[in-house]
This record gives structure tokens, C-alpha cells and sequence, in this order.
């Protein structure tokens, strides 16, 4: 996993980091937990710059929640929670995830998009009942980039701290990281076997929240 980083970082710079955090949105396995540390570590190393990789880590987890956006925006909630039942066992999401969301977005609104881009698990999705919603997309884009910064700038700062330390943490960082990115991919494995359909589009039509 370090050595992966360290490659794409090399070889495409910021801009590689930007695209790991792009794919994060929509691979779970992939997580900015390891992401962003590592390039903020790696950031002092290669010259690339502290910030040039925070603002490209945000850049591209902003476009990945952009993306579920207009997911929302433009479809048929009845239709998406269809497909959710059917094919959310590939994202580990269900309709009850997708209801929680829309509970917690309709209580708190914005904050939501600011709180839930700091959570993980929550973080890919929280964009969704933003589109049901009809959310203007100006605030929208600005309560998910406020969250979206605070979050890849904290990881990354996480890992430029033992920048000082690379000689030492470097020899350790890569099977430490291989085993950490080896749970993960643990965990999501046991939730797509674990995974089941909920049914809550036929209680979704029943409360008149969406169109049966």
C-alpha cells in the first residue's frame, strides 16, 4: 500500500492523489483513512508540497460527492432505492443506510453535508438525500467542501507529522499499512456476504415518501 502511494505519486504527483481519493467515493475497500496520511507523509519526501496534496486530496473527494449528487438530483428516488435492493450489496449499502441519511439530512440539513464528510461509512453517501432534496448545488458545493477539507486536510497533516521521522517510520509504514488495507478489505467482504435487502421500498411507498 506504501509502496502503491509512493508510485502514484511519483508518477502522476498530486494529481495521482486527487484520483485515489476520486476512486474512494465509489470502491469502498479503498479508504482516505490511508490515503491521505500516507501522502502527507510522503508529501515532504517528494517534493510534491503539503498543500498541493491536501487541495488535490479534496479536489478529488469533492468530485466523487459531486457525482453522487447528481445521482440524487437525477433520479427517481423509488427507481434508485429499486436498485439499491437490488445491487447494493457491491456499494455495502442498503435502503436502511439510504433512510438514515435522509432522516439525518432532514433534521440538520447543511450540517449534515459538513458533519458527514467527516464520518466514515457516511461520508460516500451523505451526498444522495442532498439530490433528493433538490438542494441548491452553490451550498450544496460549499457544506461538502468545508467537510471534505477539514477531513483530507487532518489525515494528511496526521501523516506529515512523522514526516521528520521517515527513515525510521518507513521501514515499518508498508506491512503495517498492508495489514490495515488487508482488515479492511476484511470487513467489506464480510458485509457483502452479510448484505441483504431490506424491503423498506415497499415501507417508502407505504408512508407516501416516494411513488410506488
Amino acid at each position: 500500500m506504501f509502496e502503491w502511494i509512493s508510485n502514484t505519486m511519483n508518477s502522476l504527483g498530486a494529481v495521482g492523489v486527487g484520483l485515489l481519493m476520486l476512486l474512494e467515493n465509489f470502491i469502498p475497500p479503498l479508504p482516505s483513512e490511508f490515503i491521505m496520511p500516507l501522502a502527507g507523509f510522503l508529501s515532504q519526501r517528494d517534493g510534491i508540497g503539503f498543500w498541493n496534496v491536501v487541495i488535490a486530496g479534496a479536489a478529488g473527494s469533492l468530485l466523487g460527492a459531486v457525482g453522487w449528487y447528481w445521482v440524487g438530483r437525477s433520479t427517481d428516488e423509488s427507481r434508485f432505492r429499486s436498485w439499491v435492493e437490488e445491487h447494493g450489496r457491491w456499494l455495502t449499502l442498503n435502503c436502511d443506510d439510504l433512510d438514515h441519511a435522509m432522516d439525518w439530512f432532514a433534521r440538520r440539513g447543511g450540517a449534515t453535508l459538513v458533519i458527514g464528510r467527516l464520518i466514515p461509512g457516511v461520508r460516500t453517501f451523505v451526498s444522495i438525500p442532498a439530490g433528493f432534496a433538490g438542494t441548491p448545488f452553490l451550498p450544496f458545493l460549499v457544506y461538502s467542501a468545508a467537510g471534505t477539507v477539514l477531513w483530507t486536510g487532518a489525515l494528511a497533516f496526521a501523516g506529515r507529522m512523522l514526516g521528520s521521522q521517515y527513515d525510521t517510520v518507513s521501514a515499518y509504514l508498508e506491512p503495517v499499512s498492508w495489514i490495515g488495507l488487508a482488515a479492511i478489505v476484511a470487513w467489506y467482504i464480510y458485509r457483502v456476504i452479510r448484505w441483504k435487502p431490506t424491503g423498506t421500498v415497499r415501507r417508502a411507498v407505504a408512508a407516501g415518501r416516494v411513488e410506488p
